[in-house]
């Protein structure tokens, strides 16, 4: 709490202060009296505030905050609440007095002070205001600010009420078509055969440990004796993992984080079950399984677009604390990682889709075994660091066509849904 006098305060403070000296130097008593009831006025009032203070004591008004939408996606508008009510006399007695002012991030308020609209009720306040989330990530909201001031108007309190709250930014999301036919073509349908579930006799491997129990095929695993899974729900419908290699420089992170998880989206919107690779799953993502021990961490798994389940969510909220890759040699690491764990996946015929920059031989050696059992798509940044790297995102290119996959340059930047359009193009 910050307690300090008004202007009119400190006025009759000073006032006070020079009618108690003059009493002093000349003799008069009265004066001295007189000089010193306004500074006793604005010592009590200082003190009575301080006795008052709304956020503590028997009589502490309580503070709900709210947003909706959160999470939001980067450049929409989510509307706070914020309501304070009283419980009882005394504390309505606090409320009535006081002033608010709320607190946000610049990258919520755009450095400007928040408009809010105000609604008063005995004992209850409600503040509304809207707020633009202009970037990715997890901002600030809070706590509310209160303004206390005495009666007599010579003394104010200052201090914050309640506890701050978080409104999550996903990132800009682009809405992709996938055209039927183009990633998963007849010839590939043809490839699925065994892949492909039919009525009585769904495509099935053994159990592995993480696997969901729901997909669990219990007549065929009770007459094998042993847990037999449906490694794919959905006819025709290839697994989809979407790899981000993160960049080293910030021009180029924001685009390339809209572009893998437009990416992602379009393909569990077409039906595909899919993975988004970008490093380690948060705590927001982790937390919201803890209670499943069969689930196996949204890093390695597919999710599926089912009603009621998650997987939008998940996916995006993977993606909000993502930031720049601390060094090439990290982002690589990274990369190489992930490449290990296609290699590993048991899901013949995957699609992969990457958006990757400038890849030095070890990561394209890496990325190259990737197609020998998946479908690989590329976008490869280019125009991203000096001119050698430019000419790196062309032998990249050359590299991976060579390895068989599909794979197209484009600019940080360049509109999405061109960059997607043109990737499909490469393939006819």
């Amino acid at each position: 709490m910050r307690l300090r006098p008004t202007v009119r305060g400190v006025g009759l403070a000073i006032g006070g202060v020079v009618a108690v000296l003059a009493g002093v130097a000349v003799g008069a008593v009265d004066l001295v009296r007189i000089g010193t009831l306004p500074l006793l006025l604005v010592i009590g009032a200082l003190v009575g505030i301080g006795l008052l203070d709304p956020g503590r004591g028997r009589h502490r008004l309580a503070v709900e905050r709210g947003a909706s939408p959160n999470p939001v996606h980067a450049g929409s508008t989510s509307v706070v609440g914020v309501v304070i009510t009283a419980t009882d006399a005394a504390g309505r007695a606090r409320l009535a007095g006081l002033r608010f002012r709320e607190q946000a991030s610049a990258e919520l308020s755009g450095g400007r002070p928040l408009r809010a609209h105000v609604a008063r009720t005995p004992g209850r306040v409600t503040i509304t205001y809207p707020v633009l989330a202009a970037r990715r990530g997890r901002w600030t909201l809070g706590p509310l600010v209160v303004t206390r001031i005495d009666p007599f108007g010579v003394a104010k309190a200052t201090t914050s009420l309640g506890e701050g709250a978080h409104i999550s930014v996903w990132p800009t999301v682009t809405e992709l078509q996938v055209p039927p036919g183009v990633l998963v073509g007849d010839p590939d349908r043809v490839a699925l055969g065994a892949r492909t579930p039919s009525t009585d006799d769904a495509s099935l491997r053994d159990y592995r440990f993480g696997d969901d129990l729901r997909r669990v095929h219990w007549a065929t695993s009770a007459r094998r004796g042993e847990l037999m899974v449906r490694s794919d729900e959905r006819a025709g419908m290839r697994p989809v993992s979407v790899l981000l290699d993160l960049p080293t420089r910030s021009a180029s992170l924001e685009w390339s984080i809209s572009l893998a998880a437009s990416m992602t989206l379009a393909m569990l919107d077409a039906g595909h079950p899919v993975r988004l690779l970008c490093g380690p799953a948060p705590a927001a993502v982790a937390a919201r399984h803890d209670g499943a021990l069969t689930e196996r961490p949204m890093s390695m798994r597919h999710a599926h677009n089912r009603p009621g389940d998650m997987a939008r969510a998940d996916i995006l909220d993977r993606t909000i604390d993502l930031t720049i890759a601390e060094s090439p040699a990290a982002a690589e690491e990274r990369l190489l990682v992930d490449a290990r764990l296609l290699l590993a996946t048991d899901d013949v015929g995957e699609i992969v889709l990457a958006v990757v920059g400038p890849l030095t031989a070890r990561a394209r050696t890496a990325l190259a075994r990737v197609a020998d059992n998946a479908q690989g798509w590329a976008v490869v940044r280019s125009g991203e660091g000096s001119h050698a790297q430019r000419g790196d995102a062309a032998s990249t290119v050359e590299a991976l066509h060579r390895a068989g996959w599909r794979a197209v340059t484009a600019e940080p930047g360049e509109d999405i849904a061109r960059s997607w359009m043109r990737l499909l193009e490469s393939a006819l």
